[in-house]
């Protein structure tokens, strides 16, 4: 597998990967993450113009979407629980594979690790795949976040 940018053309592919992503959570217990608008093409096409939107590619076929970059996530700022430190961090959003794409979640998360020795995640807590995805790559639970809507995220972080 291998990483690289997402190009505007790669815009059909990675929405259709988040689609599978959805229906994967909605059929897995996590009816509730992606809804009610998050996650519309702007949102995507936004990632990408500001080229914090990766994709993961197996064979040259995209099978995974993530956002990645170093920066201050204001819905970091609050936290019932605490950060391992308060060090520069990295940080991942939107990270979702497709059918074609088993493994893909950890190679990401393993090479955001590798760019940024500090990374900070969240995720629905119903998201029990990614929470079990958390704990065998060594990140730590930190707490609760909440997003700008008020939607309540379970925060990691792994330095």
């Amino acid at each position: 597998m291998t990483i690289r940018k997402t190009k505007p053309e790669d815009l059909i592919k990675v929405m259709q990967i988040y689609e599978e992503a959805r229906t994967f959570m909605h059929q897995n217990g996590n009816p509730n993450q992606w809804t009610n608008g998050h996650l519309v093409q702007g949102i995507i096409e936004a990632d990408i113009q500001a080229q914090k939107s990766y994709v993961c590619l197996n064979d040259d076929e995209i099978v995974a979407v993530f956002y990645f970059n170093i920066e201050e996530d204001p819905t970091y700022k609050k936290i019932d629980g605490s950060w391992l430190d308060d060090r520069p961090y990295g940080v991942i959003h939107r990270i979702a594979r497709g059918r074609n794409g088993k493994g893909g979640g950890a190679f990401c998360i393993n090479w955001c690790f590798e760019q940024h020795p500090n990374i900070r995640i969240d995720t629905h807590k119903d998201n029990a795949p990614m929470m079990a995805l958390m704990d065998k790559l060594g990140f730590t639970k930190c707490g609760t976040i909440w997003l700008s809507n008020g939607d309540e995220r379970t925060a990691f972080q792994k330095n």
